[in-house]
């Protein structure tokens, strides 16, 4: 088994709280992603798993042993850097047999790794090639194959595509997901970048000051946020948010604001909702020009990029501005006012104090 269970972690650095108190279940051969901002603390709950920061409060198990005061080398665990690390006078073959030759593993053992792994990774033509003759993707290839001959119950990658051009990333992204499909390991990934996560996780965590905002499957966290925070964050380009008052009329939740009045359908509407409100819309829910005002809002266009499979529109309400993704051969032109339909099913209201989800 290589569940991992982190259970009321905490890592404070000084009177800085870096992890507060988090709790996950990361299941046997999954790929979870911890994805947020800069110093939301993923890579610090990624390197107390590792055993490279010590744990302030709480428990972490690797299977059915706590790990705590287990060093690294024996939690059977192996860790991919985003630098690569690699060892520059060294070539290919020995970058990656070191692990297995400090743990005095047969030659002839060693030898069937690395040239397995080399074959799984398409660098056997590499393996007595230097690290600085290596393109960037060949060098991340070297510290994936590093990491797999040592067969660990675990692997952890610390943003290891941050480095690579944005085709190059495309392409690693694509590989490491059909090698977690061939390996099965549990692997637990850190990233910033949304994308990367929606694309490459089983489940992701979605995390802010430390905390876990939300910890689901990548649909669900796209289309059931459980903040504010969590909708803005995942999804590109970022969901709009608009400003409205929450009224209940004749069994129906009506939003309504500067331009625009929007009518729930009866199963979506709820008359606990009202007050002040946002609302939340993904740019590919709003379409238009829209030829009613029925569930509409008005923007002015301020900005048009055309993407070829698109057209990103951008506009104002009020100070906030909006963006809709519209057929690309839509007829909208530079400071006209145009109208963009919601589509009502889809659409998000936060409570603009707690910023919770409510419908």
């Amino acid at each position: 088994m290589a569940e991992v269970t982190l259970t009321n972690i905490t890592k404070k650095f000084g009177d800085f709280t870096a992890v507060d108190d988090l709790s996950m279940v990361i299941d046997d051969g999954k790929f979870t992603v911890l994805v947020g901002p800069s110093g939301c603390g993923k890579t610090t709950t990624l390197r107390m798993i590792a055993g490279l920061e010590t744990i302030t409060e709480g428990t972490i198990r690797i299977g059915e042993r706590v790990v705590n005061k287990i060093p690294p080398k024996d939690r059977d665990i192996a860790m991919v850097f985003q630098n690569y690390a690699l060892y520059p006078h060294m070539d290919v073959y020995d970058n990656m047999a070191f692990g297995l030759k400090l743990r005095k593993q047969p030659k002839a053992e060693i030898r069937k790794r690395v040239h397995d792994a080399a074959e799984l990774l398409g660098i056997e033509e590499k393996l007595k090639s230097k690290p600085r003759e290596l393109s960037g993707g060949q060098r991340q290839r070297v510290a994936v194959g590093r990491a797999i001959v040592r067969n660990p119950k675990v692997f952890l990658f610390d943003e290891p595509l941050s480095n690579l051009d944005a085709k190059l990333r495309v392409q690693m992204r694509t590989e490491l997901e059909e090698l977690h499909g061939r390996l099965k390991t549990t692997t637990i990934y850190v990233t910033h970048d949304q994308v990367e996560a929606m694309t490459l996780g089983d489940r992701i965590a979605v995390m802010k000051d430390g905390v876990i905002n939300q910890y689901a499957s990548p649909q669900e966290t796209y289309s059931a946020p459980s903040n504010l925070f969590v909708a803005g964050f995942i999804g590109s380009p970022a969901m709009n948010f608009i400003q409205a008052t929450a009224s209940y009329e004749n069994g129906q939740t009506i939003l309504s604001g500067t331009g625009f009045r929007i009518a729930l359908p009866a199963g979506r509407s709820n008359e606990a909702i009202v007050g002040e409100v946002r609302i939340g819309v993904r740019p590919e829910e709003m379409n238009g020009p829209a030829t009613s005002a029925d569930n509409a809002v008005s923007i002015k266009v301020a900005v048009k990029e055309h993407l070829g499979n698109a057209m990103l529109v951008y506009g104002y309400i009020d100070d906030t501005q909006i963006v809709a993704s519209l057929d690309p051969h839509s007829q909208v032109d530079v400071d006209s006012e145009i109208l963009l339909s919601v589509n009502v099913d889809t659409l998000h209201i936060f409570d603009t104090e707690t910023e919770n989800t409510l419908a």
